[in-house]
């Protein structure tokens, strides 16, 4: 079955290795087939998924099902899901609007892994409600999206790493309807607005310009690419990048993190930037256990792990960037095969809103 041999990436990474890393992920994975962040740790709906994806990628498939079986029946009538559960309770029923439509990402990734098309007739209800929702919150003038409902309700605010990663989710959403036949024209509008508003409106977004993915992100889901994407990464490389262990999460404190690290990875990857990705998918394995886990970051100022937990969506981001650079798995562009001349322009915009499916 395609998807069902590991990655590999010689010099970086073996197959057993990865296998290992799927199998710390799959320790992790409660009965019910949430995917916490660690044994006795909590579940947010994006890392589940991310969680899923990597599963998937390494052969895993069994337990990749159960997480998403687990995805449709939390899911709540509007589409949405609580941001954070705990041993099957909700600790936090706000709705992170991107949480919610990064399912149609990973349901896409299992198809593109497995062409296994009765699965994506059995997730679509659950995919099209979450887009649905999603959608429903793209209440800015230029096209963002609010990223959060709470009971009293929306926050005002739009996060531009979070718009980014729902501009590929939304994509991914229209590949899955390509699939099925079912067309969906107002998400392709939804999509071109969105995209737009990242590339062309950074005064939509609240400033959090000090984190690492507000700079890769609009690269690593497509909004950014080509010259455009790279002169982005260039821009701010030696603010995040340190050595040769990795990229720092926020530019002025002194620790990298292992999966924004590899999401960068990621980012290079459609830029087919492949020699600066390998190099820093090697950095940072200096993060890896020999139960193939992996630390969340390290404080490069004195040595020390910080947090003190091996996460599973760090694991998992280190599965899909091996997978990406190795090209093993039929998944293995789904961050890369998006990153294709969508036009965001305001002139695209003003035109070519129907019809731009990616």
């Amino acid at each position: 079955m395609p998807g069902s041999e590991p990655p590999a990436l010689p010099g970086v990474l073996t197959t057993a290795q990865c296998l290992r890393t799927a199998e710390s992920i799959a320790a992790a994975q409660e009965s019910d087939g949430a995917i916490p962040w660690f044994t006795g740790g909590h579940t947010d709906p994006w890392d589940h998924v991310e969680s899923a994806m990597a599963l998937t990628a390494a052969g895993l498939l069994d337990a990749a099902r159960a997480a998403y079986d687990w995805s449709a029946r939390t899911q709540r009538p509007d589409g949405s899901w609580p941001s954070q559960f705990r041993a099957g309770v909700i600790e936090n029923a706000d709705a992170d609007t991107n949480f919610c439509g990064y399912l149609a990402t990973g349901v896409w990734h299992y198809v593109a892994c497995t062409g296994d098309r009765r699965f994506a007739v059995r997730m679509w209800p659950h995919v099209r409600a979450a887009i649905d929702y999603v959608i429903s919150m793209q209440r800015g003038r230029n096209g963002e999206i609010h990223w959060l409902r709470t009971e009293s309700g929306i926050a005002a605010e739009a996060l531009l790493t979070g718009c980014a990663s729902m501009f590929h989710s939304i994509r991914a959403a229209l590949a899955l309807a390509d699939l099925l036949g079912v067309a969906q024209p107002e998400w392709e509008v939804a999509a071109l607005r969105l995209g737009h508003a990242v590339r062309h409106h950074p005064d939509a977004f609240a400033v959090k310009d000090r984190y690492s993915m507000d700079w890769y992100y609009p690269v690593l889901c497509g909004a950014f690419h080509g010259p455009d994407g790279t002169a982005r990464i260039d821009s701010r490389w030696d603010d995040f990048v340190v050595g040769d262990l990795g990229i720092r999460c926020v530019d002025d404190r002194p620790w990298v993190t292992g999966a924004e690290t590899c999401e960068l990875v990621l980012a290079l990857d459609t830029l087919g930037d492949r020699t600066r990705a390998r190099r820093l998918l090697a950095a940072m394995q200096h993060l890896r256990e020999s139960d193939g886990s992996y630390w969340t970051g390290l404080v490069f100022a004195d040595g020390k792990r910080w947090p003190e937990e091996r996460t599973t969506w760090t694991g998992a981001a280190m599965i899909l960037a091996a997978d990406a650079l190795s090209r093993t798995t039929g998944g293995n562009g789904v961050f890369r095969d998006f990153a294709t001349n969508v036009d965001v322009t305001a002139a695209g915009f003003a035109c070519d809103c129907v019809g731009s499916r990616p």
